[in-house]
């Protein structure tokens, strides 16, 4: 039997777009920076200058509703 193995892109149905590649990209410099709590990667995304869907700055609530548009 083999061992099983993790596909990080397996739930994809296409590549990620150059907004997601921003944002994805962001929230990894932020939790290599240690953040890891809601409130601080918000702020981390805000200082960042990462444009968030609606064009104002990010908010928790923002945040969260962007993280479930875009993994549906």
């Amino acid at each position: 039997m083999s061992q099983p193995y993790l596909n990080p892109h397996q739930a994809r149905d296409r590549a990620p777009d150059d907004y997601q590649n921003l944002l994805g990209d962001a929230i990894e410099r932020a939790f290599a920076a240690g953040i890891h709590d809601l409130p601080g990667l918000v702020s981390r995304l805000n200082e960042a200058g990462v444009p968030s869907p609606n064009g104002a700055g990010w908010t928790p609530e923002l945040f969260q509703k962007e993280m479930k548009r875009l993994g549906a």
